[in-house]
């Protein structure tokens, strides 16, 4: 195999294994509030987002179309800087992972492609516009649209239910979320999974493996759909936590409400091509959750903590993108690559067990909210 042939293959499983991680960090968001309530328990809720996410995959390439070639110009680029852009958002994904921050994988892997980009090939290579229509605005759309639709919906569904006894509402909802989160699970996989999609496309136009008018080859979209979905299936149960519990103490309604704002929103935003941010939406849709019930309570620490790590995603992405690209570009070739690949690796193993000093599984993933949590 000659040094493209080796670059092309690395690029592939970089972009798998963020593909893995993006399961892994966003399985909390269709899941964690069926979880914190009890309307599924939590293999089951991980079992259920992976098929989900799995056929989501298949039924919208739109989103897939804006990473190939709607951020940065093709022709420009190489088969480096997406190595590159891969581990500024691989980095960022599991260090939010670590922490329990519901943060933005769309967001990590655009910044991580826009750093990597900029300093390999100019800010001309950058599509501004783009990525302020596409990219920019949505980030600060989603999130306050899920906000107002779900504190709507929330107080609706309490409004609508207050005469129904406690019990017969609690279960009505129970198996009223495990259809919501089901079609939250099912827009994550029309959002989420092309991302990767997209960024091996781009590898195989970079590479000359295929045109730039050839669309996603098949295989792409069943590899992605796999990774994400095994991702999905492990549980990021220290990001569930915190959207769970976190945030609010959720009941089923507003759990309901939550979810199906958030299905709305993403499917939404699948429909027009935008990679939306299915993190920060749905976590706008439990915060709408808890406004929309009287008396509810929000935790704004924890909110303000998730909205600095909003905040510095693409910036944070884009750093180690460049730095990565700055890395391998130094030692040159396939060599500087493969041992970026290695030096991630090690640093990522490193990371998880560092984790298991202090593990969340499902068995303590409905815990209550800790003094200590609320302080961190």
């Amino acid at each position: 195999m000659d040094v493209g042939g080796v670059l092309l293959v690395v690029v592939v499983v970089t972009a798998l294994s963020f593909d893995f991680t993006n399961g892994v960090h966003d399985t909390a968001n269709a899941m964690a509030t069926s979880i914190a309530t009890g309307a599924l328990r939590p293999k089951v809720a991980v079992g259920l987002s992976a098929v989900l996410n799995f056929a989501g995959a298949f039924l919208s390439l739109k989103v897939a179309a804006t990473i190939a070639t709607g951020i940065v110009e093709t022709g420009a680029i190489t088969l480096t800087v997406v190595f590159a852009g891969l581990i500024g958002g691989l980095a960022w994904n599991l260090l939010t992972w670590y922490f329990g921050i519901p943060s933005s994988s769309s967001h990590a892997l655009i910044g991580g492609v826009v750093g990597a980009t900029l300093i390999a090939a100019g800010a001309s290579a950058v599509k501004g516009k783009e990525l302020v229509s596409h990219v920019l605005i949505p980030a600060v759309l989603a999130p306050l649209t899920a906000i107002v639709v779900a504190t709507l919906g929330t107080f609706l569904v309490y409004v609508i239910t207050r005469r129904v006894p406690e019990g017969i509402r609690s279960r009505g909802f129970r198996l009223g979320q495990i259809g919501s989160a089901s079609l939250v699970s099912l827009a994550h996989g029309t959002n989420d999974a092309q991302k990767t999609m997209g960024v091996i496309t781009l590898a195989l136009i970079t590479g000359g493996v295929i045109r730039p008018d050839a669309g996603v080859p098949f295989w792409v979209i069943v590899a992605s759909a796999t990774s994400i979905s095994l991702g999905t299936y492990l549980g990021g149960w220290r990001v569930i936590r915190t959207l769970g519990k976190g945030l609010t103490e959720i009941e089923t309604p507003q759990g309901f409400a939550a979810e199906s704002s958030s299905a709305a929103v993403i499917f939404s935003s699948s429909h027009f091509g935008f990679p939306l941010s299915t993190t920060q939406v749905c976590a706008g849709s439990v915060i709408g959750a808890g406004l929309g019930k009287r008396l509810a309570e929000v935790r704004w620490g924890v909110a303000a903590r998730m909205g600095v790590a909003w905040l510095i995603t693409l910036p944070a992405a884009a750093l180690v993108g460049a730095l990565a690209w700055a890395s391998a570009n130094g030692i040159g070739g396939s060599l500087g690559v493969l041992t970026v690949f290695c030096v991630s690796a090690m640093l990522s193993g490193g990371l998880y067990l560092l984790s298991r000093r202090a593990p969340v599984n499902a068995g303590n993933v409905n815990d209550k909210w800790t003094a200590k949590e609320r302080s961190a």
